[in-house]
């Protein structure tokens, strides 16, 4: 039995388990089922970049508004045409986890250095990446901007720093730096939900 049909058989074995046994936590956790929860949630979409910010409009993952933070967002169509818009690197490199069996087709990233609103999308084999830059970006500290031309990543190079890299080495910086963004928009988010009570309570 190969590793994909095992997972398969395992996956099965779990659910009947906790549909026969465990019907109070299927109560309180009606979505839960990894990893079947994490899938994306809307149909699949063969043109995922016609109308990309209405149809893709939040990130699931974190909530924010992808129209908002144009500069970083990013789109994924895996091989089922099943597609994830996400905010930043950030998110993708958690869509990529947790669909780890999900191959994906097409990835898409922003030219930031392009002066048209929103940024237009660019396959991500075709971009230069600058991490490290002192540039804000969402989701993370050390920031990892997308330019469709490396003359365009040297420019803000030359006035922001940072080094230039491929997709491939932004997004294992990416993985490399999760636990300490992790940590940071936690404490970024205690802090507004503190701000937002005592606003409230006067």
């Amino acid at each position: 039995m190969d590793r994909r049909n095992m997972l398969k058989t395992s996956l099965l074995g779990g659910a009947a388990a906790l549909v026969a046994g465990t019907s109070h936590a299927a109560e309180g956790c009606s979505t839960d089922g990894t990893p079947n929860q994490f899938i994306p949630k809307k149909a699949a979409d063969a043109s995922p970049l016609e109308n990309e910010l209405e149809k893709y409009g939040k990130c699931p993952y974190c909530g924010m508004d992808r129209k908002e933070h144009n500069k970083t967002r990013m789109l994924v169509q895996y091989s089922d045409d099943l597609t994830d818009g996400v905010c930043s690197i950030h998110c993708l490199a958690l869509s990529l986890s947790l669909n780890i069996d999900r191959e994906p087709k097409h990835i898409w990233g922003p030219d930031f250095a392009a002066s048209t609103e929103p940024r237009p999308l660019v396959e991500v084999d075709q971009l230069t990446y600058l991490i490290g830059a002192d540039l804000k970006h969402a989701m993370t500290k050390r920031s990892k901007h997308s330019f469709a031309s490396e003359a365009g990543a040297k420019e803000f190079q030359a006035k922001f720093g940072g080094t230039l890299a491929k997709f491939d080495e932004a997004l294992e910086a990416t993985y490399l730096d999760m636990s300490k963004d992790v940590a940071q928009i936690r404490k970024n988010r205690a802090e507004r939900r503190k701000r937002a009570m005592e606003k409230q309570h006067g």
